[in-house]
């Protein structure tokens, strides 16, 4: 049994309401003179109430190319994911060295060596440690990953696996780019880190290691859609990652997630109703409506989702575990709790974890 032993999130120290930004980020994408009644509106409804960014929020007008953007997505991110990664690692115990796979998600820079290979000497990772960097998951990558790394424990009893995402939105945004898609991201994409220590059913070492206090990984899925390739990723041009949205999201969530979700939880006797912990990719408030109504679900069945949006902003990869984060804390479910992380990403594609406590 894959039991999730800590999680944690690092974010990066330029926080900002929201109404601070809505003025830079239109002087960033939108004409001079151009009218911009519409675009504070798309501010103030995307249920965002403050944003952590890579860089002081004045000093992305200088940034020239991708080139520019992409070196500060790896020096904010080494940094970043460094604090994750030994902060929970710390939470559940252990040492960089009792560490059997890294896998290291963000689909917001590249680099080779990757991310995770520049990490391992910084932080003390050993040097027969398996690593699986990962590009192009996204949105879906913190679901998936945590999936991942139950395959492997399922194989490596005794073992320790570390999910790591980081996600720097903010260097993704175009400059001169006045299109919906571009704009949405503006308004709705924070930054950040996140790590998520993952054990085959203990924490610690040694013969006084106790059981883990996090829930349990009970069964994993995952779903592609056929035909929607289109919907959700990223444009790679000159400029580097111009996002793609496509407005027919929230329906196609409304229409296919309802079968899904209750066919995966049907197979283990339980119904949306059995599920008391909802952790849910914050995709925006028109996508957590659309998996509301989809699953017919109460209206504060998601509220752990929209407030990580409120209070970070949709972190890509990292927010599901943002928002586990919250249920490993200050909300900590009964034992015994049914739990299901959601999430969805380019592919289009669905991924579900079934949790319990």
């Amino acid at each position: 049994m894959t039991t999730l032993a800590a999680v944690h999130t690092a974010l990066p120290p330029h926080r900002y309401p929201q109404d601070r930004l809505t003025e830079p980020i239109g002087d960033l994408c939108l004409a001079p003179g151009a009218d911009r009644a519409v675009f504070r509106r798309l501010h103030a409804s995307a249920g965002v109430r403050t944003r952590h960014l890579a860089l002081p929020i004045e000093r992305y007008a200088a940034l020239r190319d991708f080139r520019e953007s992409n070196e500060a997505w790896l020096t904010a991110g080494l940094d970043l994911t460094e604090r994750a990664l030994t902060t929970a690692l710390a939470q559940a115990g252990l040492a960089p060295a009792d560490v059997d796979l890294l896998v290291c998600a963000s689909i917001t820079g590249v680099a080779a060596p990757s991310l995770d290979a520049r990490l391992a000497g910084r932080v003390g990772l050993r040097p027969d440690v398996k690593r699986l960097p990962v590009f192009g998951l996204g949105c879906v990558a913190g679901a998936a990953g945590i999936a991942r790394v139950h395959d492997y424990l399922r194989g490596h009893p005794g073992g320790t696996a570390v999910l790591l995402t980081v996600e720097l939105c903010s260097l993704t945004l175009q400059k001169g780019d006045d299109s919906r898609a571009n704009l949405v991201a503006g308004a709705l994409f924070g930054d950040g880190a996140a790590a998520l220590v993952a054990r085959a059913g203990v924490t610690g070492t040694g013969a006084g290691a106790e059981p883990a206090a996090g829930p349990s990984v009970v069964a994993t899925r995952s779903h592609l859609h056929p035909g929607t390739e289109h919907l959700l990723g990223w444009d790679v041009g000159a400029g580097g990652f111009r996002v793609v949205i496509d407005p027919a999201v929230p329906a196609l969530v409304r229409r296919e997630l309802g079968a899904q979700v209750r066919g995966f939880l049907a197979e283990h006797g339980l119904d949306t109703g059995d599920i008391g912990a909802w952790v849910c990719h914050p995709g925006g408030p028109k996508v957590l409506d659309a998996v509301t109504d989809a699953l017919a679900l109460p209206d504060d069945a998601l509220t752990p989702s929209r407030r990580s949006l409120a209070a970070v902003g949709n972190l890509s990869s990292a927010s599901v575990l943002h928002i586990l984060q919250g249920f490993t804390e200050a909300h900590r479910p009964e034992p015994g709790t049914w739990g299901l992380v959601l999430a969805m990403g380019p592919g289009f594609c669905t991924e579900l974890v079934l949790l319990r406590w």
